[in-house]
């Protein structure tokens, strides 16, 4: 059986081994796929990322394949209904938060300002690749993770300070912080350095 050295926070999880292998750092540009992946940033508050992981397909059941046209419809009714759910995080303020953001992304879309634009210009629309060799020198939070954090609170988003904000520039990939040991750090130079 082939053995990967691996960055050490998925552990053994099957779930988070393949999140970690497939997904985390790989750069995502889909504005739909960003703006879910924020939305789930800002369940995550308060939470480990194995439990929204552990709970994704509910929560992308329960908000319409996290389609914001589909979201920004949401009434009265439908926050009853999540707040209902046992399946996902039943926070209302995250509810609330969620519903709010598919409204403020629609609006600046319809000004012509692309998600992925608004996301990608912190990082100049490229990943920087970080070469972290111990855990201990990942940040929590960068000056860009700051600046992108105040530009979403301008536009009135929700659960996005520095620190959410930096996981979720992890997340998709805008910065590489796999360890330098992690077998996916150099897969992501290379995928990069690939033409498109």
């Amino acid at each position: 059986m082939e053995t990967k050295t691996r960055c050490h926070w998925p552990g053994q999880d099957p779930l988070y081994v393949a999140y970690h292998d497939e997904e985390w750092g790989a750069p995502e540009y889909d504005p739909r796929a960003l703006w879910e992946k924020l939305v789930l940033d800002g369940f995550q508050a308060g939470l480990s990322w194995i439990t929204i992981l552990r709970k994704r397909e509910a929560l992308r059941a329960a908000f319409a394949g996290f389609d914001p046209d589909k979201v920004a419809r949401f009434d009265a009714a439908d926050i009853e209904r999540l707040m209902n759910d046992p399946g996902i995080i039943r926070s209302k303020a995250k509810i609330l938060s969620a519903i709010d953001s598919a409204r403020i992304t629609l609006d600046l879309r319809e000004k012509g300002v692309s998600f992925t634009d608004l996301i990608w210009q912190a990082q100049d629309h490229k990943p920087v690749h970080n070469h972290f060799e111990d855990r201990t020198q990942v940040p929590a939070e960068t000056p860009a993770s700051r600046e992108l954090a105040k530009l979403l609170k301008s536009h009135g988003y929700k659960f996005c300070g520095p620190v959410i904000v930096y996981a979720f520039m992890q997340a998709v990939g805008m910065v590489n912080d796999h360890l330098v040991t992690c077998f996916r750090h150099d897969e992501l130079i290379a995928a990069a350095s690939k033409p498109a």
